[in-house]
């Protein structure tokens, strides 16, 4: 019984002791700059075919600016029409008390 705990324990703090070491060498290879290699270059290579696809900067600032204006006037119509409802409200239980 005794030698089957020593051998218990000497597994352990040798698998113990073996992850430690492979926990701190995924930490060193983590903070190392790997290049791409030749198929990731490829893949991230400018494609001509593409070309036609790709959105231009300008035109895309005009459709959020557009959006973001549109967005705006839609807000603003339902701020004053809750202000509308409100005012009226308030001025149909003025007459109605007076």
């Amino acid at each position: 019984m005794g030698l089957l705990l020593k051998n218990y324990s000497s597994i352990t703090s040798h698998s113990r002791s073996q992850s430690q070491t492979q926990g701190a060498f995924s930490l060193l290879r983590r903070g190392f700059h790997v290049e791409p290699g030749p198929r990731e270059q490829a893949l991230l290579a400018e494609d001509p075919s593409l070309k036609r696809f790709k959105s231009h900067k300008k035109s895309v600032w005009r459709l959020k600016r557009f959006g973001d204006v549109l967005t705006l006037v839609v807000v603003a119509g339902c701020c004053y029409e809750i202000y509308v409802k409100t005012v009226t409200r308030e001025e149909a239980r003025t007459k109605e008390s007076a």
